[in-house]
This record gives C-alpha cells, structure tokens and sequence, in this order.
C-alpha cells in the first residue's frame, strides 16, 4: 500500500473555512491529474490521451470559494485510473486476470460503456490498457484510494448535517464541448444534474439555473448528464441531503485541444463564487429533513 505515499500524497484533498458559512460542500472528484508512473506503464496510449477524461482545472475553479466560507473536496488521482464517481465495484471482467468478487456489479450501463471504477477506456472510447489486469490490483485500488476518499466525504456531509440540519454537495464537473455522436445537439454552457428530481429540493437547481443564467450561461438540464453515482448516493432531500451536479462545458473556461486554460478561465472562477453566495442565501430551514404536507 506504501508505493502510493510519494506520487499520489496525498491523494484527495479537503479545504475547509475556519469557520462554515452555510452547509454547502463543493467536490471535484474528477480533476485529479497525478499519473502513477506504474499506471501510464501499463497503458497502450500515451498521457495527452489519458488526459482526455480529465475535468482539467475544476478544482481551480472552485478553489476561491473556500476563501468565502465553504469546505472544498478535490481528489488527487485522475478518473481514468479510479474514479470514484462509480458504485465501489462496478467492474468489467473482461479486464482482470482472476476471479471478481460475488458482489461486484458487473452489468451496468456504466460497465457496459467501459466506464466502471476502474475503466476500461477513457472519455473519447480508446482502450487504456495494453494487458489484463490483476483483479487483486483493481481491488487494492480501491481499498487505498476509493473508500478512504468516500469515508472522507461522508464525515464531512454528516458533520455539516449535524451542525445545520441539512446539507448541499454541489458535485462539480466538465464536458467535453462536442459529444461522441454526430447526432447529438450543440451542448450548452451548463448542465445541471439532478438524477431527474431525486437528488435535492426542486429550488436548488432552479437557483442554479436562474443565477447562472444571469452571468450569461446556456442551460440545459438532466441531458446528457443526470449525475452519477455521487449525486445519487449522497442525495437524499427527505433526510436534508442535498446533491445537485453542475457540468461546465470545457470551450467555456479552456482551450481543449492544447489543454490550456482560456481567456475567461478568472471569469468563470469568480462566478463559481458568485453562486456560492446565492446559495448561501437559501432558507436551510426549508431543506431540512421532510415531512409530508397535510392535502
């Protein structure tokens, strides 16, 4: 377990504000851009590709609002390598030498498209790896990276839960600007997921609409990204849990040929924490846990 202490220490990160200023949590878990030197030794394509799965830069953009009195999360290690956006065992067999465990969940949609906690392939379809891996290895991965970052990530809901009586994870990501399929249309400037209703109060993401429409941003919601498993698994409005998905389109803040940020890379930051303030003027009261109304 030891060989991850040098390249990937530490391998997430967690800023918090001296002191909470509302009980909103803002994660990048898919920035991380530390590539083991055992992992790009093992792949049949080089790092530039690698790359291609990156939200290059979000954690950046949302590093300014710890400043202003809200608790970041960032993880360290890239999405290609475990992403942690994933159920704990979603794995495709066909990649690992050895038997999976009996719980692993092998058929997903996510399996399926070769995009489990370990993928197969990154963002634009290419293989990663040149040979299988060993199933213990895939397993170690997520012992040590994981489940340690996810235990990190529920201490910190829990303990904003506690203190407020209910909690936001705002779960940051970007897109590419062009989808895969010819047919799909133009996408817009901001996608807000919120698994279709289920994973916070209605008045989050019409907040987040409305603010970021009002800096200018195109909207679109739930298509193509609904949220993954982060939105899905820590959202639970009846309880005062909250997780709504924002997917930046990347030709907004960067250019994404060269991997560089762009012209309005300061801009779009500081709006990142113009929208912290207007959520931060939520009534906490009214997302706390529901009871149902009397007809």
């Amino acid at each position: 377990m030891s060989e991850f202490a040098g390249e990937l220490s530490p391998p997430f990160e967690i800023v918090e504000p001296q002191a909470w200023r509302a009980p909103i949590i803002f994660n990048s878990p898919h920035s991380g851009s530390v590539y083991p030197a055992e992992f790009l030794e093992a792949s049949r394509i080089d790092l530039t590709s690698l790359r291609r799965s990156e939200d290059s830069f979000m954690d950046e953009l949302i590093a300014g609002v710890s400043d202003r009195g809200f608790p970041i999360v960032r993880v360290n290690f890239p999405r290609s390598y475990v992403d942690v956006n994933r159920e704990p065992y979603e794995l495709d067999p066909r990649m690992f030498t050895g038997r999976l465990p009996s719980f692993a969940n092998t058929r997903s949609m996510r399996v399926a498209g070769g995009l489990g906690t370990i993928p197969r392939v990154v963002g634009d379809g290419q293989e990663i790896y040149r040979e299988r891996l060993d199933v213990d290895e895939a397993l170690r991965r997520i012992e040590v990276l994981y489940k340690p970052y996810h235990r990190a990530l529920r201490r910190l809901i829990n303990k904003a839960h506690q203190a407020f009586g209910a909690v936001i994870v705002v779960d940051c990501h970007s897109m590419p600007s062009v989808g895969v399929s010819r047919d799909e249309p133009r996408r817009p400037d901001v996608v807000i997921g919120d698994r279709y209703g289920t994973s916070c109060a209605p008045l989050l993401p019409d907040l987040v609409e409305e603010m970021m429409s009002s800096l200018g941003y195109s909207i679109g919601r739930n298509k193509p990204y609904a949220g993954g498993f982060i939105t899905e698994h820590y959202g639970n409005p009846a309880s005062g849990l909250h997780t709504v998905q924002i997917e930046l389109n990347r030709a907004v803040y960067m250019d994404e040929r060269h991997r560089e940020r762009g012209p309005r890379f300061a801009q779009v930051a500081a709006d990142f924490a113009t929208l912290a303030d207007a959520l931060a003027k939520i009534p906490f009261g009214d997302l706390g846990p529901f009871q149902a109304a009397a007809e």
